[in-house]
């Protein structure tokens, strides 16, 4: 798999990425996900970082067969639009063990989960993922 981001760059976006920090738009009041400077439905430069909720309702997903080399160890790959009340976000789903269980409305949450291992810089990369609930409270 090729290292399409940099480890300044995955720094600087590792509280999107880790926290899962969106944006509210402070003229309109919708939340949308990754943060932008501008809201993308107004476009008011008026945006605030907000920390997104770690629990939501699958709406659909879908199953991706075809990885890029390197990820093939990880295929086949459930990929999830989840509604977090707030706002959707699309993102990988893991811990599936059954997919006659993915149906809409099924309650995920957020978990850290490695992505992949850079060999050469000795990084390891983690994001987070939506797993079916397990039913623990957060904490």
């Amino acid at each position: 798999m090729s290292m399409d981001l940099s480890i300044s760059r995955h720094w600087r976006l590792r509280s999107p990425l880790y926290r899962l920090e969106g944006a509210r738009c402070k003229a309109c009041g919708r939340v949308h996900f990754p943060p932008k400077k501008a809201c993308p439905y107004c476009g008011s430069r008026e945006v605030e970082t907000v920390e997104l909720p770690k629990r939501g309702r699958l709406i659909s997903y879908t199953i991706v067969y075809a990885v890029p080399e390197g990820a093939r160890e990880y295929s086949p790959v459930y990929v999830g639009l989840v509604d977090l009340g707030v706002t959707k976000v699309v993102a990988e789903l893991t811990d599936v063990t059954d997919t006659s269980k993915l149906k809409r409305g099924l309650e995920v949450e957020a978990v850290l989960r490695r992505t992949r291992v850079d060999g050469e810089a000795g990084l390891i990369y983690y994001a987070l993922k939506f797993r079916p609930s397990m039913g623990v409270p957060d904490v």
